[in-house]
């Protein structure tokens, strides 16, 4: 599956160097303007060169593969992680585009001083890539199973984006996410059901509405040929052999295409990977 929020847990502010070492990871709340004017929160923590984390669908500042990213991350660069549009704290002016997300994380890398190595995961290595072919001052790119369809998996629907948009506008949020699970992403139904009675579904409920923004920014899971092969920087491609086919499908296929590339494939991970697993490889990459 693609994430599994059962396992998402609260936010730290502490973490434990390799040498046993107690840091305290200062994650205070900032905000920047972008292009639009929207307001976009972030949270800033650790010293060195830039790095900006890009979450995925659902995820935030306070629910995600940031939360245990951070401290990890922090010890090496200087990392933002930030709350996409939409998302808690961040605005969400209307209408929205793909290209008001590119912009947000535009003014992020701004803040940094002009350029930054990104991480993006799922969804948010997508916004990533679109970023970094739009001409974005990223240095170094790495993504973890962006989740394109190459050909001849599963087919989501045509009007995806516009049924949850619907969805949305009749309030029915619960809807909603469970079309994205189920229906989109592939959970077992008596997953989705299990998940409706756990705390968690009030979380994703609350950000639903951004939703229709993942489906366009992957412009509905098509794979982005032109796009990626264009991109000359150095990117890490990272996955797991558990995933499910159509995203080992889609890290492989990227590799192909993308002509500075390096593929990573992680034993014994899936789309939930642990940021324990996943960070040492993102960090030996860009160091």
């Amino acid at each position: 599956m693609f994430f599994t929020p059962l396992f998402w847990h609260i936010c730290t502010r502490f973490v434990y160097d390799s040498d046993g070492t107690f840091i305290l990871i200062n994650l205070s709340m900032e905000k920047v303007n972008s292009k639009d004017g929207t307001v976009i929160t972030y949270n800033r923590a650790g010293a060195g060169h830039p790095l900006i984390m890009v979450d995925g669908a659902f995820c935030s500042s306070i629910m995600g593969p940031s939360i245990e990213g951070v401290p990890l991350f922090a010890q090496h660069f200087d990392v933002i992680s930030y709350d996409r549009r939409g998302r808690n704290e961040s605005g969400d002016t209307k209408p929205y585009a793909v290209e008001r997300e590119i912009e947000d994380l535009d003014a992020l890398i701004n803040v940094t001083g002009g350029a930054a190595y990104v991480f993006g995961h799922s969804s948010g290595a997508a916004l990533a890539l679109s970023a970094t072919a739009a001409g974005l001052n990223i240095t170094k790119l790495a993504l973890y199973e962006p989740p394109y369809y190459t050909g001849n998996d599963k087919i989501i629907p045509a009007d995806a984006e516009e049924q949850l948009k619907t969805m949305i506008a009749a309030d029915k949020r619960s809807d909603a996410v469970k079309f994205f699970l189920k229906d989109l992403i592939g959970i077992p139904a008596i997953v989705v059901f299990i998940m409706r009675l756990l705390p968690v579904w009030k979380k994703l409920k609350a950000i639903a509405h951004t939703t229709p923004y993942d489906i366009a920014i992957l412009d509905n899971f098509r794979f982005p040929f032109e796009k990626a092969a264009s991109i000359k920087i150095p990117v890490l491609l990272s996955g797991g052999d558990k995933s499910q086919v159509m995203l080992q499908h889609s890290v492989q296929k990227l590799a192909e295409v993308m002509p500075n590339s390096t593929l990573k494939i992680l034993k014994g991970q899936d789309h939930s990977a642990s940021m324990k697993v996943i960070a040492p490889v993102v960090i030996e990459f860009l160091k």
